[in-house]
C-alpha cells in the first residue's frame, strides 16, 4: 500500500511539474516572443478581416524588459509599411493595430485623401477606400491633413480602411516605446456572424 500511494504521489507531482514547465514556456513566449491578437474592427480592411486572429513578433525590433516596457537591447525601428500593435494613447488598456504611414522626422501631409510624405506621393497599395466624397467639418482631417512634422521617437500610423479607422490623423502620434511588436500572420480567422471558418486566410501573411 505505501509503494502504491509513493507512485501515485511520483506520478502527481510529475504531471504537476510538467504543467508548471509548460505555463512558463507560455508566458516566456508571450512576453518576449510572440503574441496573440483578435481583430475586432474593420479598420485594416481588406488586409485584415474582423475576426482574424495574429500573431505579433514581439521581438522583432528589440527585447523588453517585462511588465515594465523599456527595451533591453534594441536592433530596430518601425520601418513605413509595417502593420504594428500598440498601446493606444487615449486609452491605454487597449491595444490598436495600424499600418505605419511616417516615421520620425516625416512630414506627413493628405490632400484629398491621398498622401505625401516630405512632399512626395505615397506609394500606397494598402489603401482602401468607401466613401467618394471627402469629409468636411471635424472630420476633414480624414482626408486633408497637416502637413504635420512626425517628432522624434514617433510614428503616424493609419488603418488600411482609410474613410473608416480612428487614427493618427485624429489623436496624433504613437510613441515607440508604446509599439509591441509587428504583425506577422493570420493563424486563425473566424466569421461570427455567419458561423463559418474563413479557411482561406489561415497561415495568410500580413505584409
Amino acid at each position: 500500500m505505501v509503494r502504491g500511494t509513493n507512485k501515485r504521489k511520483s506520478i502527481f507531482r510529475e504531471y504537476l511539474e510538467a504543467i508548471g514547465i509548460a505555463l512558463l514556456a507560455a508566458l516566456f513566449i508571450r512576453t518576449f516572443i510572440v503574441q496573440a491578437f483578435k481583430i475586432p474592427s474593420g479598420s485594416m480592411i481588406p488586409t485584415l478581416q474582423i475576426g482574424d486572429h495574429i500573431l505579433v513578433n514581439k521581438m522583432v525590433y528589440g527585447v523588453r524588459i517585462p511588465f515594465w516596457g523599456r527595451y533591453i537591447v534594441r536592433y530596430g525601428k518601425p520601418s513605413q509599411g509595417d502593420v504594428v500593435v500598440f498601446v493606444y494613447p487615449k486609452d491605454r488598456s487597449k491595444d490598436f493595430i495600424k499600418r505605419v504611414i511616417g516615421v520620425e522626422g516625416d512630414l506627413v501631409e493628405i490632400r484629398k485623401k491621398k498622401i505625401f510624405i516630405n512632399g512626395e506621393p505615397l506609394n500606397d497599395p494598402y489603401g482602401h477606400f468607401e466613401d467618394k466624397g471627402l469629409s468636411h467639418g471635424w472630420m476633414q482631417f480624414r482626408d486633408n491633413y497637416g502637413p504635420k512634422k512626425v517628432p522624434e521617437n514617433n510614428l503616424f500610423v493609419m488603418g488600411d480602411n482609410r474613410d473608416r479607422s480612428h487614427d493618427s490623423r485624429f489623436w496624433g502620434f504613437v510613441d515607440l516605446k508604446d509599439v509591441k511588436g509587428k504583425a506577422f500572420v493570420v493563424y486563425w480567422s473566424w466569421d461570427g456572424t455567419d458561423h463559418w471558418v474563413r479557411w482561406d486566410r489561415l497561415g495568410h501573411l500580413i505584409y
